[in-house]
């Protein structure tokens, strides 16, 4: 698989023959999973506000539709490639399956760094991604949505450029969007409080309680981290460091949440954050900090082989896709640190956008209790089927969780069949 050759995609790979090796799934079931069912590359002309015109490389990948429609957000970043685009749609194929959502795995993404373009050029690109995809998504296709470097205002220009080649409005084409537009309430906190929930849940199976002393550190403070931290400091946490790409900051007695994200939406980067008592570290010393929660929220394999044995978390939270390799999970399960898996424990995002999908084709929309109550109900149901899956196998959670999607995807495919036969 020449094509196929980044970490997170041979990490995604060996979780899968893992997870079958331990469940005895049927193999002809695991040989299809590890092929995307469609990948496609597209070119993007933009003319620039200089007058000149510049091509961009973006993808879209489905990787399964036996379950439903695809789903998987839209990232614009300088790193993406076919490769990771594809082991991502292979994550979210396991992530809608773990939580019980009529769905199936995608993923897309254009080889840019947003932050070097006008927003004129932003929406140009944008929209000229959308009508270079659009034969190959939809409300009963693929429904994508926002990831690393696109917001609700991308969905919303994505929506209308779909909308406009229709001839009516299309509510259902992507989620994520603002409300005024058919978007829903909760969904742009869903994935961080998503995170808080699983860690209550962590924190109920080991008999524990979040108090003032439960220490948390937070890699990657944005769409994840930032709700994630409001919710737990709510509940008494003290969270003691939080970073961007720029640093960390760090502070004993605990950061003033708040405080940060104001400044955050003002100045945009950590490294000029500077208040009484708060200290700038590096990131690399965030994750090895001595405390009770860690919660990855940034980017994939920012904890492997090399700095694995630095961690000294007593939990870790995987609130982005893939943030520890597999030998950094298996390490670190060995060591008794309880981790809660990727699939698992960033999946409230993608159950939002669930509820939003369908909303939009129902033309009815919900309140945000009844939202954030659903959304904590089904991430408890998928978390206790996780623990009885560890249980059951006698292995990590990481594992377990992959066992539990794949068995969910291998009665479907059975059922289903394999066409022609």
């Amino acid at each position: 698989m020449p094509l196929y050759h980044s970490p997170l995609y041979n990490d995604a790979l060996a979780q899968l023959e893992t997870a079958q090796e331990v469940m005895g799934a049927d193999p002809n079931i695991v040989e299809r999973l590890k092929y995307p069912k469609r990948a496609i590359q597209v070119s993007i002309p933009v003319r620039l506000d200089d007058g000149t015109v510049r091509c961009f490389e973006g993808y879209r990948v489905q990787h399964s539709m036996t379950l439903g429609p695809g789903k998987g957000g839209i990232r614009f970043h300088p790193h993406v490639d076919l490769s990771e685009t594809t082991a991502l749609a292979m994550l979210m194929t396991f992530k809608c399956a773990l939580v019980g959502l009529p769905l199936g795995g995608a993923k897309g993404g254009v080889k840019v760094n947003p932050n070097d373009l006008s927003r004129q050029e932003l929406q140009a690109l944008t929209r000229r991604y959308a009508m270079e995809i659009g034969p190959f998504v939809g409300p009963d296709k693929d429904v994508p949505a926002p990831d690393i470097g696109t917001d609700r205002q991308a969905m919303a220009w994505f929506m209308d450029t779909y909308s406009q080649i229709h001839g009516y409005a299309s509510h259902g084409v992507v989620t994520g969007k603002p409300i005024s537009v058919g978007g829903s309430l909760g969904r742009e906190a869903a994935t961080g409080k998503g995170v808080a929930y699983c860690v209550n849940f962590a924190y109920d199976k080991m008999d524990k309680e979040i108090t003032h002393k439960t220490t948390v550190a937070i890699h990657g403070f944005g769409k994840v981290g930032m709700p994630a931290a409001v919710d737990l400091a709510e509940q008494g946490a003290k969270i003691v460091s939080v970073s961007d790409y720029t640093c960390a900051l760090y502070d004993e007695k605990g950061l003033n949440v708040l405080d940060i994200i104001e400044f955050v939406k003002e100045k945009h980067t950590l490294d000029q954050y500077e208040r009484e008592g708060v200290k700038k570290i590096t990131n690399e010393e965030l994750l090895a900090l001595d405390v009770d929660v860690l919660i990855p929220a940034a980017i994939d394999s920012v904890i492997t082989k090399e700095n694995m044995k630095t961690i000294n978390a007593k939990l870790i939270a995987e609130g982005a896709n893939g943030p520890l390799t597999k030998e950094a999970v298996k390490y670190l399960s060995d060591k008794g640190v309880f981790i809660i898996p990727d699939i698992l424990c960033n999946a409230g995002g993608v159950i939002v956008s669930y509820f939003e999908w369908v909303q939009g084709l129902a033309h009815f929309f919900w309140d945000e209790e009844q939202i954030n109550r659903t959304l904590h109900n089904i991430l408890k149901t998928a978390f206790s089927e996780v623990v009885r899956k560890a249980d059951h196998y006698k292995c990590d959670m990481k594992t377990a969780a992959m066992c539990a999607a794949l068995a969910k995807l291998e009665a479907a495919m059975k059922l289903r069949g394999l066409f022609p036969g």
